[in-house]
């Protein structure tokens, strides 16, 4: 199964997980400083759904911001 919506196109992107250690100025440290970063993904929150396509039922992968919009009409 793709990780992408067949409706909007929404799949995976891309980000950056931020480690920070130290104390903060405003509880009397010197400041956080970063200590790691690392790469991540960011996916897409997918759902089988059968939809009516067409004037048929077809099983569609869909993102949920697709579902809440009604862009899908559920059979």
């Amino acid at each position: 199964m793709a990780s992408i919506c067949d409706l909007c196109g929404k799949g995976t992107s891309s980000g950056s997980r931020i480690v920070r250690h130290g104390l903060e100025k405003k509880k009397g440290g010197i400041g956080l400083h970063v200590t790691a970063v690392t790469k991540r993904k960011f996916k897409a929150n997918l759902q089988k759904v059968r939809a009516r396509v067409d004037g048929g039922v077809k099983t569609m992968t869909v993102c949920t911001s697709c579902i809440k919009a009604g862009k899908v009409v559920k059979a």
